[in-house]
Protein backbone atom coordinates (compact mmCIF):
# COMPACT_ATOMS: atom_id res chain seq x y z
CA UNK A 1 0.00 0.00 0.00
CA UNK A 2 1.21 3.51 -0.85
CA UNK A 3 2.14 5.25 2.44
CA UNK A 4 0.02 8.32 1.63
CA UNK A 5 -3.19 6.39 1.05
CA UNK A 6 -5.58 5.86 3.95
CA UNK A 7 -5.70 2.32 5.27
CA UNK A 8 -9.36 1.27 4.98
CA UNK A 9 -8.88 -1.30 7.75
CA UNK A 10 -7.77 1.30 10.28
CA UNK A 11 -9.77 3.96 12.02
CA UNK A 12 -8.77 7.59 12.10
CA UNK A 13 -7.02 8.70 15.26
CA UNK A 14 -9.40 11.09 17.09
CA UNK A 15 -6.54 13.58 17.52
CA UNK A 16 -5.98 13.62 13.76
CA UNK A 17 -9.68 14.09 13.13
CA UNK A 18 -9.85 16.94 15.68
CA UNK A 19 -6.88 18.75 14.12
CA UNK A 20 -8.29 18.27 10.61
CA UNK A 21 -11.62 19.75 11.71
CA UNK A 22 -9.68 22.83 12.86
CA UNK A 23 -8.02 22.96 9.43
CA UNK A 24 -11.45 22.67 7.81
CA UNK A 25 -12.58 25.70 9.85
CA UNK A 26 -9.59 27.58 8.43
CA UNK A 27 -10.64 26.51 4.93
CA UNK A 28 -14.06 28.06 5.54
CA UNK A 29 -12.29 31.31 6.51
CA UNK A 30 -10.50 31.27 3.14
CA UNK A 31 -13.81 30.92 1.32
CA UNK A 32 -15.30 33.83 3.25
CA UNK A 33 -12.59 36.16 1.92
CA UNK A 34 -12.82 34.83 -1.65
CA UNK A 35 -9.85 32.46 -1.58
CA UNK A 36 -9.73 28.81 -2.59
CA UNK A 37 -10.86 27.06 0.62
CA UNK A 38 -7.74 25.35 1.93
CA UNK A 39 -6.84 25.47 5.62
CA UNK A 40 -3.91 24.29 7.69
CA UNK A 41 -3.13 23.73 11.36
CA UNK A 42 0.26 23.05 12.93
CA UNK A 43 0.22 20.97 16.10
CA UNK A 44 3.07 20.69 18.58
CA UNK A 45 2.79 18.31 21.50
CA UNK A 46 -0.95 17.94 20.98
CA UNK A 47 -1.54 21.71 21.07
CA UNK A 48 -2.31 24.12 18.26
CA UNK A 49 0.83 26.11 17.48
CA UNK A 50 -0.34 27.99 14.38
CA UNK A 51 -3.08 28.10 11.78
CA UNK A 52 -3.40 29.42 8.26
CA UNK A 53 -5.63 29.55 5.25
CA UNK A 54 -5.06 30.35 1.60
CA UNK A 55 -4.31 34.04 1.00
CA UNK A 56 -2.58 34.46 -2.37
CA UNK A 57 -5.38 36.60 -3.82
CA UNK A 58 -5.92 38.88 -0.83
CA UNK A 59 -2.20 39.33 -0.11
CA UNK A 60 -1.04 39.39 -3.75
CA UNK A 61 1.48 36.72 -2.75
CA UNK A 62 1.68 33.54 -4.82
CA UNK A 63 3.42 31.76 -1.92
CA UNK A 64 0.64 32.46 0.60
CA UNK A 65 -0.76 28.93 0.58
CA UNK A 66 -2.40 27.75 3.81
CA UNK A 67 0.63 25.62 4.74
CA UNK A 68 3.11 28.45 4.18
CA UNK A 69 0.98 30.96 6.13
CA UNK A 70 0.81 28.55 9.09
CA UNK A 71 4.50 27.67 8.74
CA UNK A 72 5.52 31.33 8.88
CA UNK A 73 3.44 31.87 12.03
CA UNK A 74 4.83 28.78 13.73
CA UNK A 75 8.46 29.59 12.90
CA UNK A 76 8.02 33.12 14.21
CA UNK A 77 6.47 31.84 17.45
CA UNK A 78 9.27 29.38 18.20
CA UNK A 79 11.90 31.68 16.68
CA UNK A 80 13.34 28.91 14.55
CA UNK A 81 12.75 27.83 10.96
CA UNK A 82 13.11 24.19 11.96
CA UNK A 83 10.06 22.55 13.49
CA UNK A 84 11.02 18.88 13.93
CA UNK A 85 8.45 18.13 16.63
CA UNK A 86 5.50 19.54 14.66
CA UNK A 87 2.72 18.00 12.61
CA UNK A 88 0.84 19.80 9.86
CA UNK A 89 -2.82 19.11 9.06
CA UNK A 90 -4.07 20.49 5.76
CA UNK A 91 -7.36 20.06 3.92
CA UNK A 92 -5.73 19.53 0.49
CA UNK A 93 -2.62 17.58 -0.43
CA UNK A 94 0.39 19.93 -0.40
CA UNK A 95 1.79 21.23 -3.68
CA UNK A 96 5.52 20.88 -4.47
CA UNK A 97 6.35 24.32 -3.02
CA UNK A 98 4.64 23.54 0.28
CA UNK A 99 6.01 19.99 0.44
CA UNK A 100 9.59 21.20 0.09
CA UNK A 101 9.07 23.99 2.65
CA UNK A 102 7.70 21.44 5.14
CA UNK A 103 10.64 19.12 4.59
CA UNK A 104 13.08 22.02 4.87
CA UNK A 105 11.47 22.88 8.22
CA UNK A 106 11.98 19.21 9.23
CA UNK A 107 8.33 18.49 10.03
CA UNK A 108 7.76 15.19 11.76
CA UNK A 109 4.48 14.47 10.00
CA UNK A 110 2.07 15.85 7.40
CA UNK A 111 -1.58 14.79 7.38
CA UNK A 112 -3.83 15.85 4.50
CA UNK A 113 -7.48 15.32 3.70
CA UNK A 114 -8.29 15.49 -0.02
CA UNK A 115 -5.85 14.25 -2.65
CA UNK A 116 -4.86 16.61 -5.45
CA UNK A 117 -4.27 14.65 -8.66
CA UNK A 118 -3.22 17.77 -10.59
CA UNK A 119 -0.58 19.35 -8.33
CA UNK A 120 -0.31 17.13 -5.25
CA UNK A 121 3.23 16.40 -4.10
CA UNK A 122 2.44 13.67 -1.57
CA UNK A 123 1.37 11.01 -4.05
CA UNK A 124 -1.34 12.78 -6.08
CA UNK A 125 0.87 13.92 -8.97
CA UNK A 126 4.32 13.24 -7.55
CA UNK A 127 5.56 12.13 -4.16
CA UNK A 128 8.37 14.38 -3.03
CA UNK A 129 8.10 12.99 0.49
CA UNK A 130 9.16 9.56 -0.82
CA UNK A 131 12.40 10.83 -2.41
CA UNK A 132 15.10 8.74 -0.70
CA UNK A 133 17.78 11.18 -1.88
CA UNK A 134 16.56 13.98 0.38
CA UNK A 135 18.20 14.51 3.75
CA UNK A 136 14.95 14.68 5.74
CA UNK A 137 11.99 12.32 5.62
CA UNK A 138 8.57 13.41 6.79
CA UNK A 139 5.85 10.86 7.56
CA UNK A 140 2.74 11.45 5.45
CA UNK A 141 -0.85 10.32 5.87
CA UNK A 142 -3.64 11.13 3.46
CA UNK A 143 -7.39 10.79 3.51
CA UNK A 144 -8.26 12.11 7.00
CA UNK A 145 -11.73 13.70 6.59
CA UNK A 146 -11.21 13.57 2.82
CA UNK A 147 -14.93 13.66 2.03
CA UNK A 148 -15.95 16.87 3.85
CA UNK A 149 -12.77 18.65 2.77
CA UNK A 150 -13.17 17.53 -0.83
CA UNK A 151 -16.85 18.46 -0.79
CA UNK A 152 -16.00 21.99 0.34
CA UNK A 153 -13.61 22.40 -2.59
CA UNK A 154 -16.11 20.95 -5.08
CA UNK A 155 -18.86 23.27 -3.80
CA UNK A 156 -16.56 26.30 -3.99
CA UNK A 157 -15.55 25.62 -7.60
CA UNK A 158 -19.13 24.79 -8.63
CA UNK A 159 -20.23 28.14 -7.20
CA UNK A 160 -17.42 29.95 -9.04
CA UNK A 161 -18.29 28.24 -12.34
CA UNK A 162 -21.94 29.26 -11.84
CA UNK A 163 -20.97 32.87 -11.19
CA UNK A 164 -18.82 32.99 -14.35
CA UNK A 165 -21.62 31.40 -16.39
CA UNK A 166 -24.18 33.95 -15.12
CA UNK A 167 -21.78 36.83 -15.88
CA UNK A 168 -21.16 35.49 -19.37
CA UNK A 169 -24.90 35.06 -20.01
CA UNK A 170 -25.65 38.58 -18.76
CA UNK A 171 -22.98 40.06 -21.02
CA UNK A 172 -24.31 38.18 -24.05
CA UNK A 173 -28.02 38.80 -23.41
CA UNK A 174 -29.73 40.49 -26.41
CA UNK A 175 -31.81 43.60 -25.95
CA UNK A 176 -29.96 44.97 -22.97
CA UNK A 177 -28.92 48.48 -23.92
CA UNK A 178 -25.48 49.75 -23.08
CA UNK A 179 -24.89 53.32 -21.97
CA UNK A 180 -24.09 54.37 -25.56
CA UNK A 181 -27.32 52.95 -26.96
CA UNK A 182 -29.71 54.75 -24.62
CA UNK A 183 -31.32 57.83 -26.17
CA UNK A 184 -32.72 60.28 -23.68
CA UNK A 185 -35.68 62.45 -24.57
CA UNK A 186 -35.29 66.15 -24.01
CA UNK A 187 -37.97 67.07 -21.47
CA UNK A 188 -37.95 70.66 -22.67
CA UNK A 189 -38.96 69.76 -26.24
Amino acid sequence: MNPVEPDPASTTDPRDEHAMRLALDQAHNAWLVGEVPVGAVIMQGGQVLATGYNRPITTHDPTAHAEIVALRHAAALVQNYRLPDCELYVTLEPCPMCAMALMHARFKRVVFAAADPKTGAAGGRVNLFADAGLNHHTAVQGGVLAEPCGALLREFFAERRGQRRRQREAAEAPGIPTGDAIELEDPAA
